[in-house]
């Protein structure tokens, strides 16, 4: 039987699926919305295949993924996310991902994608596969930042000039977890997993002036 964990930061969706994948015989070992969490759980209870959501409240589905690349666990990774975007499909197959399966796919893309992590094999969901070429055939001059917002912007601004969540929170108004989800969201975005790859795509971008202090 194939053991699986859920990350997923929407409750009823891990719900939903946790009664799915047991209904199709696989075994649902743990669930968490939270990344630090699922690191230390995947390394204890050494599950077959993580199901992964890309786009979590205040984190990045992609910093587990490099984390889990860090630590070298061997647990394969299937990406199960409501991001259709080329350089995320591209960003998470790099960073180890054996499939991504896009939310709303039909239960049996998703039923294949497992079988196939669990033995090793990739996996692309039926409107996947186009997206990862269009990934790959797009130029280096590629802008990725034309759908940041206005406060996402001044969100990597700051982050650049090495400011804290909570000092960034002070200066916007906002609380630290607000900041932090602006920066999980500037990451997915972006295709990145950590604040200096986030850093180097800003300046990349010259989405920040440098100069200033």
């Amino acid at each position: 039987m194939i053991r699986l964990y859920l990350v997923d930061d929407h409750q009823i969706m891990r719900e939903g699926l946790r009664v799915l994948l047991q209904a199709w015989n696989y075994k649902v070992v743990g669930e968490t919305a939270d990344t630090t969490e699922a690191l230390a759980a995947i390394q204890r209870l050494n599950p077959d295949v993580l199901l992964l959501d890309l786009q979590l409240e205040g984190r990045s589905g992609l910093e587990l993924l490099a984390n889990m690349h860090r630590h070298n666990v061997a647990t394969r990774c299937e990406v199960l996310t409501m991001s259709a975007q080329p350089r995320m499909v591209a960003e998470a197959l790099r960073m180890g991902a054996l499939g991504y399966v896009l939310k709303g796919s039909p239960g049996r893309e998703l039923a294949n994608a497992i079988e196939a992590a669990a033995v090793g094999r990739r996996y692309l969901g039926s409107n996947v596969a186009e997206l990862a070429v269009q990934s790959f055939t797009q130029g280096d001059d590629e802008d990725p930042i034309s759908s940041l917002s206005p406060r996402e912007r001044q969100t990597i601004a700051m982050v650049v000039r090495g400011m804290s969540s909570a000092e960034i929170g002070r200066q916007l108004h906002l609380s630290p977890k607000t900041v932090a989800t602006y920066r999980s969201r500037l990451m997915a975005k972006l295709g990145v997993s950590d604040v200096p790859a986030l850093v180097r795509q800003a300046i990349r971008h010259k989405l920040v002036d440098t100069d200033l202090p």
